[in-house]
């Protein structure tokens, strides 16, 4: 599916803020509401919206001890890669797993409440996973940009 202009600026827009009723987006848009409507199902159908969510303030809630734990396979073999993800899926306090190149096999980025918490974590979940060979942690000093956006 291609993108038109007024496409982008309805994303542009829903990105902003996703509660955005229709007729307030008809009026940004200067559409009828049932252009605007059809739109948007659209882009749901296309699967260009994946979903709707509502994001917390992690400090807020007790998460605001962020961890990125670069990590290492003992094997690259395809068993270990796959029983490693299906398993770090698991766990709740990582919010985004990524599989990398480099010296590091995964990215973990891992919310908690504070470095006691983190600790617990490391001994009591992660390090019992399988086939982990190292680990190494690094925590945020400060959030310079965080955006889940993207511009189009």
């Amino acid at each position: 599916m291609t993108l038109d202009a007024i496409d982008k600026k309805l994303l542009k827009l829903l990105q902003e803020d996703s509660k955005r009723t229709t007729k307030e987006l008809s009026l940004k848009l200067d559409l009828s509401v049932t252009a605007v409507y059809e739109r948007i199902k659209k882009l749901e159908r296309e699967k260009i919206i994946e979903k709707y969510v509502v994001l917390l303030d992690r400090n807020k809630i007790q998460k605001g001890f962020v961890v990125f734990c670069h990590l290492k396979l003992m094997q690259h073999t395809k068993e270990f890669i796959s029983q490693f993800e299906k398993e770090v899926i698991k766990l709740t306090e990582v919010l985004e797993c990524f599989h990398v190149s480099g010296d590091y096999d995964y990215i973990l980025k891992i919310c908690v409440e504070n470095m006691e918490e983190y600790r617990e974590f490391m001994v009591t979940k992660l390090t019992t996973l399988q086939h982990i060979g190292s680990t190494h942690s690094t925590f945020m000093i400060g959030e310079v940009k965080n955006t889940t956006a993207f511009v189009l």
